[in-house]
């Protein structure tokens, strides 16, 4: 099973968008997907479910079926993770790991556990591998081939926790100042957490199950770009013609292979458009842009940005799948 995170400190460029698209594509690939929501905020979760089953998942007293439900031995200091946590069925091949708000419950403890793995203190690694236990167990329960993961927008413990618990990375990014400033934070970080796990995960308990931390940056996606005539409008060029080389020098460490030529993007995954005239009806109808339908509203124009959307997403999901080991046999 592969384990992949979405994840740029820059929040406002579609990350979650970008999950629950992606989680879909998967699944209608062929590829048994879960979606694990690990951003306090909750937002892939709202995307997912009607809102009478966000009510029945976050009542007045415990939430039991969410992440702070498999978590809740751990807050209390009662037990350990639950060995079968809560999936929402949404598809036949694809589950989801709900959200919740109580989830920035769990920061503190994240925070005080990290110093303590140096100590070598079982209680500690417990806490610190427990989003990754989860995953691996409700992949286990859904036969799930790969998990995508999502985040908040920060640098947080919880943030760290989940991107430990990831192979791999996938970076989404928005055209602009912001996000090429979030590039450069974001690197450092994650070479950082890798280095720290590397080191800790030799004192850990040796029959404790450990996530490998290895956050292998996959690539990044630009998301909510205009375009005009196919190519970028030029409020956004000069910052996209900036993102290759700021990805390769603060993310990968390394120096830019094209001299900062635009043109060589290795490392783009893909470029997608906002979709704002689609969007109001894919969430309307609980559906991604691409399986909107004539009946949704998706007629004339609209109708021809739907296969438009299910060709990038279909080259996305491909993209990921043969960069991050994942096998997709269906057209």
């Amino acid at each position: 099973m592969i384990t992949i995170a979405f994840f740029n400190n820059k929040g406002g460029v579609g990350k979650t968008t970008l999950v629950y698209h992606v989680a879909w594509m998967f699944s209608e690939l062929g590829v048994p997907t879960l979606a694990v929501d690990l951003d306090p905020q909750a937002n892939l979760t709202s995307m997912f479910l009607a809102e009478d089953r966000l009510e029945a998942l976050w009542p007045d007293d415990g939430h039991p079926e969410t992440i702070v439900g498999a978590i809740q031995p751990i807050l209390s200091g009662t037990g350990d993770v639950l060995a079968k946590p809560h999936t929402e069925h949404v598809s036949d091949l694809l589950e989801l790991v709900p959200g919740d708000l109580g989830l920035s419950r769990f920061e503190d403890k994240l925070s005080d556990a990290w110093p303590r793995c140096h100590n070598r203190d079982e209680a500690a690694f417990r806490v610190m591998t427990a989003f990754h236990r989860i995953i691996e167990n409700a992949a286990a329960q859904t036969r799930a081939l790969i998990a995508l993961v999502d985040v908040g927008p920060n640098l947080g413990a919880i943030n760290r926790a989940a991107l430990i618990a990831s192979q791999f990375v996938v970076v989404p990014l928005a055209p602009d100042l912001y996000s090429l400033q979030g590039l450069k934070n974001l690197g450092p970080t994650l070479r950082e957490w890798r280095q720290v796990w590397g080191e800790l995960r030799q004192k850990a308990p040796a029959a404790l199950p450990l996530p490998s931390g290895d956050m292998a940056t996959v690539g990044y996606v630009i998301m909510q770009h205009g375009l005009r005539d196919n190519r970028p409008v030029i409020a956004y060029r000069k910052w996209m013609d900036r993102i290759p080389s700021v990805y390769e020098r603060a993310v990968l460490d390394e120096e830019p292979s094209a001299a900062g030529n635009p043109k060589e993007t290795p490392n783009e995954l893909a470029l997608l458009k906002h979709y704002r005239s689609l969007m109001p009806m894919a969430m309307e109808v609980r559906k991604p842009v691409f399986s909107l339908k004539p009946a949704d509203g998706a007629i004339g124009a609209h109708g021809e940005a739907v296969r438009n959307a299910r060709s990038d997403f279909v080259r996305l999901a491909r993209t990921i799948g043969a960069r991050t080991g994942i096998r997709v046999t269906q057209e």
